[in-house]
């Protein structure tokens, strides 16, 4: 019965680990790719800004705020 316990309890052990490690793999993965996208967004928000920034220069208005 000792015997059948412990085989049990290995075999539970092996599953529960490989598991786990299917687990962190997923997560991992998905971490990644939400970083990968939060450096994307940087990127575009960054872009934006300067795209505004020019638009506003172009405008005038640059010059405008600066002698308020």
């Amino acid at each position: 019965m000792t015997e059948s316990n412990s085989k049990a309890a290995k075999e539970l052990t092996e599953i529960m680990e490989a598991t786990m490690q299917n687990l962190h793999s997923k997560f991992q993965c998905m971490s990644d790719q939400i970083v990968s996208k939060m450096d994307d967004m940087g990127t575009r928000i960054d872009d934006l800004e300067k795209n505004v920034a020019d638009l506003m220069t172009q405008a005038g208005m640059d010059e405008q705020q600066t002698s308020k």
